[in-house]
């Protein structure tokens, strides 16, 4: 069956980096755009970052334009979310979209001082 694993999340102040990864099996992971969404407490999901098939075309919700990095390896099966210069409202739970409907479980990412 389809799994999306998120890992890579954790506590750092701001300014500092973390990259997230996704694991993807039980599906053909190349032929599908992959995004990262993420939802904060009390707010609703919202798309971070989107990245096509073959990695080409990549697109970012303002806040995280020239912060945040996608990016995927189709021999892997991986998508990844480099995010640089965290900021305190980056915090929320990160998940991994494929689009043909599948989610993963999410990955906690805090940022605190």
């Amino acid at each position: 069956q389809v799994q999306l694993v998120e890992s890579g999340g954790g506590l750092v102040q701001p300014g500092e980096s973390l990259r997230l990864s996704c694991a993807a099996s039980g599906f053909t992971f190349s032929i599908y755009a992959m995004s990262w969404y993420r939802q904060a407490p009390g707010k609703g999901r919202e798309l971070v970052a989107t990245v096509t098939t073959a990695g080409a075309g990549t697109n970012y919700r303002e806040s995280v334009k020239g912060r945040f990095t996608i990016s995927r390896d189709n021999a892997k099966n991986m998508v990844y979310l480099q995010m640089n210069s965290l900021k305190l409202e980056d915090t929320a739970v990160y998940y991994c979209y494929a689009h043909k409907g599948d989610w993963g479980q999410g990955t906690q990412v805090t940022v605190s001082s």
